[in-house]
């Protein structure tokens, strides 16, 4: 007897669609089950020879409730990732690999054009809503700082192509750490890329099945196993090479899909007694609800320790309906779960901005149990209202409708984010205009001079809060060495027969000294040549990164001493102290020792205090609080006496040059000085008030070395 329910069913695009009509009884227990390919629906001969029937399998709906539960929670509670989106990748493949073999063994073909018109129907109603959601958030929650960055996301995500918006941005490293409210698109670009694939090689095994007389599904299976393998191998050595970029990267993703694929194409002659398959399924549960727990995902993933959550989605899959009492399908088969798979799609959509906007909007830095789940409520709530709005199997229709839905869905959001930023930017060409005014803004001139304080008018801060990175050119342009590198990007300014030769060398914090430098260096017609390198002090000991020691820092090292030995300029521009919240402000004993190498080389040195490092991110305080409650003390991060005046065995070539006095007046460290952002982020200066302070450098190092 069979009674009437709902059945999940793969369509054109591979999701799994509602489909109203007799659920088939749970076979008896013991019963043999095909492992993996379905066995019921209609009969090979009325699909097409050598054609398996597409059967219901409720347990992947709620495999991807567990997923979504699982990436939210974790999301939500621990700041982790769980590899539950590895789990949405693998059945990406599983489910559109079967249907467009399906397609193929009835005869209809790939049909590429409405697979993929029929997928931008069914996805984009949901995405254009939250994407407009996210817009809309963004105005009321999000600091001004990050509305450019946000709303380009928002663009790329539209466009299907965030996840390489973030690799690009995993390796800027004066970007803002913040989350972005779509970041969590990323996996759909991933998703959405794949779709543009795998028509093309199902497409490619059909016609060489066809030509040299096999069936499509082993040809596929070869392809397949091929791009997997290729996948995975460059996965692992991406990750070991760049791990926050290799995350993002297609390429180092298709072998998950490719896998579900696979799986999909397994023969129906792998069989295992029932009891088994309940085992296999409770251990892919366990294995998947623990990924997340035991393995730090965000910094070890797609390599091998991705294997784990795709591997216990294998083992869910491999076990399917098994009909035991004590299966792990008898949950996953669970009405409620099932729903929550249906909304699987939206909820993660909504999950993440909402959580995003929420932390914003309240100023904490993580949510706790009762706001988290509020955070999923809401969530829900989202996900239900936006499957009403837009779910549905839609109706068979042409492929242009399909691409007119889609465009009309996204369409807003482009529109929005297009004219946000044309905004954005006209504001910054009339704040860059103003700011070309030095009295109305003055910068550490205001601190010099009693008089320009006096007469400083109120004026908005400048770079404008929307735009406040303001880097330094030498990030900008190449001439800068990234964490990731060791060759020597060395970049001169000025003419190469100037009277003197300044190389300015080391970290990001020597860096943000060039608009000075270059300054100087413009005025006293010296050449100024530049090498530096992201987190890499100019000493003679070996650093470390990240609790390893950071070999690329060793190797560029060298390789500026051999840059400086065949220069031989007048002197080394670098950082004389380290300074830092976690141990006093010091003149590390490897500074000393490099300059004494440089003194053996005849090279002098101009050694500057390092500059503070906040407690918060000044933009963005600013942003918030206003100007006068962004200050930070001094003690925080800086000694109150110079470290400079009781450093021990400094050579004779050192020049110590020390501008705290323009950063922390009186011992405390105000975020804007003469309407001027001091820092970009919490330890950065910003190129205008580096270009302020230019006067102030010169006078310095002039008493101390007579230039």
């Amino acid at each position: 007897m069979r009674g009437r329910g709902v059945a999940y069913a793969p369509d054109a695009s591979g999701a799994l669609t509602r489909v109203t009509g007799a659920l088939p009884r749970p076979p008896p227990p013991g019963a043999v089950l095909s492992v993996l390919t379905p066995t019921a629906g209609p009969s090979p001969a009325a699909l097409g020879a050598g054609a398996p029937p597409a059967r219901h399998r409720p347990e992947i709906q709620g495999l991807r409730a567990v997923a979504v539960l699982l990436v939210a929670a974790y999301h939500v509670w621990f700041g982790r990732v769980s590899g539950g989106v590895d789990v949405f990748l693998l059945l990406t493949g599983f489910l559109i690999t079967g249907s467009l073999v399906r397609s193929v063994e009835r005869g209809g073909g790939v049909r590429a054009g409405a697979f993929l018109a029929r997928l931008l129907r069914r996805l984009s109603p949901a995405a254009g809503l939250v994407l407009a959601g996210v817009l809309a958030g963004t105005w009321l929650w999000v600091p001004r700082p990050r509305w450019r960055d946000t709303v380009a996301e928002v663009a790329a995500s539209a466009l299907y192509h965030e996840n390489w918006r973030l690799a690009a941005h995993s390796v800027d490293y004066l970007a803002r750490d913040a989350a972005s409210p779509v970041q969590h698109f990323w996996s759909l670009a991933v998703q959405g890329q794949a779709y543009l694939v795998w028509p093309v090689l199902v497409a490619v095994a059909a016609a060489v099945a066809a030509r040299s007389g096999r069936g499509t599904r082993p040809v596929l299976a070869a392809i397949l196993a091929a791009v997997a393998a290729a996948s995975f191998g460059y996965a692992v050595a991406a990750t070991a090479a760049d791990q926050p970029r290799a995350y993002f990267d297609t390429g180092a993703r298709l072998w998950e899909p490719a896998l579900g694929g696979l799986l999909a194409l397994l023969p129906d002659r792998v069989r295992a007694p029932a009891a088994v398959r309940a085992a296999l399924g409770w251990a892919g549960l366990a294995a998947l609800a623990a990924c997340g727990a035991l393995v730090d995902v965000s910094t070890a993933f797609p390599g091998w320790a991705a294997l784990w959550p795709t591997g216990a989605a294998a083992l869910v899959l491999a076990a399917g309906v098994s009909g035991r009492p004590w299966g792990a399908d008898r949950l996953l088969c669970w009405a409620p779960l099932r729903r929550v798979g249906d909304l699987a799609y939206p909820f993660y959509l909504w999950h993440w901005p909402v959580l995003v906007l929420y932390l914003q909007a309240s100023g904490r830095p993580a949510a706790g149990p009762a706001d988290g789940l509020a955070v999923l409520a809401l969530s829900a709530g989202l996900a239900w209202a936006t499957d009403r709005a837009t779910g549905g199997r839609p109706a068979p229709a042409p492929a242009g409708y399909g691409l007119a839905v889609a465009a009309a869905c996204l369409a807003p959001a482009l529109v929005a984010a297009g004219l946000w930023t044309a905004g954005l930017d006209a504001r910054q060409r009339s704040a860059d205009l103003a700011a070309a005014d030095s009295a109305r803004y003055p910068g550490a001139g205001a601190l010099a001079d009693p008089r320009v304080a006096a007469r400083l008018p109120d004026a908005p801060v400048y770079p404008d809060l929307t735009a406040p990175r303001d880097p330094w050119a030498t990030h900008v342009n190449g001439c800068n060495t990234e964490v990731e590198g060791t060759e020597v990007a060395a970049c001169s300014y000025g003419p190469a027969t100037a009277g003197r030769t300044v190389a300015l060398v080391g970290s990001s914090h020597v860096g943000h000294w060039f608009p000075a430098m270059r300054e100087l260096a413009l005025r006293h017609g010296w050449r100024l040549v530049v090498m530096t390198k992201n987190s890499c002090r100019f000493g003679a000991a070996p650093q470390r990164l990240g609790g390893a020691l950071y070999a690329d820092c060793e190797a560029w090292k060298d390789g500026v001493m051999a840059e400086l030995a065949e220069l031989r300029p007048d002197a080394v521009f670098t950082t004389a102290t380290v300074s830092g919240a976690a141990e006093r402000e010091r003149v590390p004993d490897d500074h000393v020792r490099r300059w004494r190498e440089l003194d053996a080389m005849g090279i002098g040195v101009i050694a500057v205090r390092d500059t503070p490092r906040l407690d918060f991110d000044a933009p963005e305080c600013v942003d918030r609080r206003g100007a006068a409650a962004c200050v930070a003390e001094q003690s925080a991060s800086l000694a109150r006496d110079s470290p400079l005046d009781t450093a021990a065995g400094v050579p004779d070539n050192v020049a110590f040059v020390d501008l705290t006095r323009y950063l922390c007046p009186d011992g405390r460290c105000p975020a804007v000085v003469g309407n001027v952002l001091v820092m970009s982020d919490d330890n950065h200066l910003t190129a205008t008030y580096s270009r302020t302070l230019a006067p102030m450098l010169g006078a310095q190092v002039h008493a101390a070395t007579g230039w």
